[in-house]
């Protein structure tokens, strides 16, 4: 629909629905909850949606473990009018990381991996140098709370160490397999030491690696084993699945439709922007990226969230310590107020935040248009899922769903 006159755009989105958006709802008001502070998630997405800011959407929120709100709205893809629902699937990104580190503390509960084991001590050939030549050994634990001293490549200024290096951010397919991606990463000295400053980094990717050698296989079939097959997920690392969402950027005036290799400026990097290549997720040979390769529904994602929030999934003592900080308010990992635990960043100081979310609730999302949250204090957790970017991660609309989750129950 990019180029096409307003009057045929809006004529399209109301074949979409009854209205103007396309819409699946589900509601099971609460006793705590009144359906005046759901609206605000429905306003959000009414409002994003006829300003045409993002161009699908999914979005879930439980509170206890009970759904009271779902809604998918939009278009999955919006040149072929093909309609977004629950069940659409999209690609996670950094979403993918909750599935990996879930893995990781599944091995730590079996006691078959430790946070506190170098990573050297599962992949012999893997450390890292300073640039005076020091040899430096992160742990499981480091790599889990983005204290490694790695980073990722669109952080970097263009023709940067990793640029140099064609380290793969886990978004394109630069590197042709994890292990060459992981010997590349070794090869750039660090200037960070391990352990001592929170930077987000390809960390997670390194992680996958450990998980494939203590479980003995790939990483997708370890996660398939270890967390989506246990819990009924159907999210996995590649798909032909025609349904998928098909991804978008910020563009004027309306987004524009991903094709190819694809350079999106991020106003919260320093970098050049971010490389994504749509095709890889349907790229059977592309390896499994345990930091960004993943595809799955919002009902996916939250169920993964309910099983770390509460319930036996993972002992009580690996759900504390999952939660706990790690790397404290001065990081400012999502702004002023945010640290970071092993599962994502984690507010420390709502106050300083200006957030009405607890203290301790913890939220991460994705890059190609996602975001999350889980308030421990309030048993609510919600999944938004887009195929809009950065819109759907950093945008008006993801902050709209932040201060509508932040105010239920008030």
């Amino acid at each position: 629909m990019v180029g096409l006159d307003k009057n045929v755009r809006r004529d399209l989105l109301k074949l979409a629905g009854a209205s103007v958006f396309a819409t699946i709802s589900g509601r099971a008001f609460s006793r705590s909850l009144s359906g005046s502070s759901l609206r605000s998630f429905d306003a959000a997405i009414d409002t994003a949606l006829q300003e045409e800011r993002i161009v699908g959407c999914c979005l879930v929120v439980a509170e206890q473990g009970q759904i009271i709100f779902q809604r998918a709205a939009g278009f999955a893809d919006r040149e072929a009018g093909r309609i977004a629902t629950l069940q659409t699937p999209y690609r996670l990104a950094s979403v993918t990381k909750l599935f990996t580190t879930m893995a990781a503390l599944r091995l730590c509960a079996a006691g078959q991996l430790a946070p506190d084991d170098q990573v050297s001590r599962h992949l012999p050939n893997f450390m890292l140098q300073m640039k005076d030549g020091t040899q430096v050994y992160p742990t499981v634990g480091q790599l889990m709370s983005h204290t490694a001293g790695l980073d990722y490549r669109f952080q970097q200024p263009a023709g940067g160490p990793y640029a140099k290096a064609s380290i793969s951010d886990g978004l394109d397919r630069t590197a042709p397999t994890l292990a060459e991606n992981i010997q590349r990463i070794a090869g750039v000295a660090v200037d960070i030491v391990p352990g001592t400053t929170w930077r987000y980094s390809v960390a997670t990717d390194i992680l996958g690696a450990v998980i494939e050698r203590v479980a003995g296989t790939s990483l997708d079939v370890a996660i398939r084993d270890l967390v989506t097959g246990p819990l009924g997920l159907s999210v996995g690392f590649h798909t032909k699945d025609k349904s998928l969402a098909t991804p978008y950027y910020d563009a004027g005036p309306v987004p524009a439709r991903m094709s190819g290799l694809t350079n999106v400026p991020f106003p919260i990097f320093e970098g050049p922007g971010v490389s994504f290549d749509p095709g890889r997720i349907r790229d059977e040979n592309a390896w499994p990226s345990g930091g960004a390769g993943a595809v799955g529904c919002a009902r996916d994602v939250l169920t993964l969230l309910e099983a770390y929030r509460a319930g036996d999934f993972l002992p009580d003592k690996w759900r504390q310590q999952a939660r706990a900080v790690r790397v404290g308010a001065r990081a400012q990992t999502q702004g002023p107020g945010w640290g970071f635990s092993w599962m994502g960043s984690v507010l420390v100081d709502p106050q300083a935040a200006g957030s009405r979310w607890s203290k301790g609730s913890v939220s991460w999302g994705g890059v190609y248009g996602a975001s999350w949250g889980v308030d421990f204090e309030r048993g609510l957790t919600f999944v938004s899922l887009t195929n809009t970017t950065p819109e759907g991660l950093i945008g008006r609309y993801a902050q709209d769903l932040s201060a509508a989750f932040g105010a239920l129950g008030s």
